[in-house]
């Protein structure tokens, strides 16, 4: 690895909006415990994906960038090289800098893998995907790794693996026992908003996953919890995003 303790290094995330920034206060804390005092973390909310350019032009100093909603999957025009794993997603969250060549990586993939393997329980064999945006896919794409079979739900559903929020009855959710929520719905400060969801129809056997790290429990894992289900939060996700991200930025 090269030597990068003398150098002047930005990092960033780049959204809209960005009403709370996990990564600028974890990234913040990280570089005092790594001894990087020349390495900051801010945050770039930009209303529309058309200023990317203007963003990265004259931040010489620019290194690496997290990207989230609603840009994963808009922001792949602006890059120079994708890896593999991004590249067949889709969706991209994570961005080196290297000699003005902006190459994608999907960390979503490892954070949502890493955080939810621990708690997998063999019934879990079906699956549903709420939402449809950039970080649905990574989730499908750790699904198909473990041979979970799953469908996306959408409130415009689009081909036969995505269905409506309509055709979910209760009865109906007994055969889908691992819900992930990818959706903002309930993010703060809109924390009341939740999935439309029969959660009568949850369970014991029920295991909700909300992406969604703040509040610590959304109404959606608030009213699975109630229910009987295991629940679980978005914040592991995310320390393993972001440490996968740190990673990616230093290797050769």
């Amino acid at each position: 690895m090269a030597d990068t303790h003398s150098q002047n290094r930005l990092f960033g995330l780049v959204g809209y909006p960005l009403v709370h920034s996990f990564s600028k206060g974890y990234f913040t804390k990280r570089f005092i415990e790594l001894s990087e005092p020349n390495c900051r973390y801010e945050n770039f909310s930009i209303a529309d994906i058309s200023l990317f350019s203007a963003l990265i032009q004259g931040k010489s100093s620019l290194s690496g960038l997290n990207v989230t909603i609603p840009y994963k999957e808009s922001v792949i025009p602006f890059l120079h090289e994708m890896d593999e794993v991004a590249r067949e997603i889709g969706a991209v969250n994570c961005i080196r800098i290297r000699d003005g060549v902006l190459k994608g990586f999907n960390t979503d993939v490892f954070g949502f893998e890493m955080s939810i393997k621990p708690f997998l329980e063999n019934h879990y064999e079906r699956a549903l995907i709420l939402g449809t945006g950039g970080a649905s896919k990574a989730v499908a794409y750790v699904l198909r790794k473990w041979g979970i079979p799953f469908h996306f739900v959408s409130r415009t559903p689009r081909g036969e693996q995505e269905l409506s929020y309509e055709v979910l009855k209760a009865e109906v959710m007994h055969h889908f026992p691992l819900i992930i929520n990818t959706t903002p719905l309930g993010t703060y400060p809109d924390i009341d908003a939740c999935p439309m969801l029969p959660y009568e129809g949850l369970s014991a056997r029920h295991f909700l996953y909300d992406l969604i790290y703040n509040p610590e429990e959304t109404t959606f894992l608030h009213l699975g919890r109630l229910a009987g289900a295991k629940t679980m939060n978005g914040y592991a996700m995310l320390v393993q995003q972001a440490e996968k991200s740190w990673q990616i930025w230093n290797e050769e």
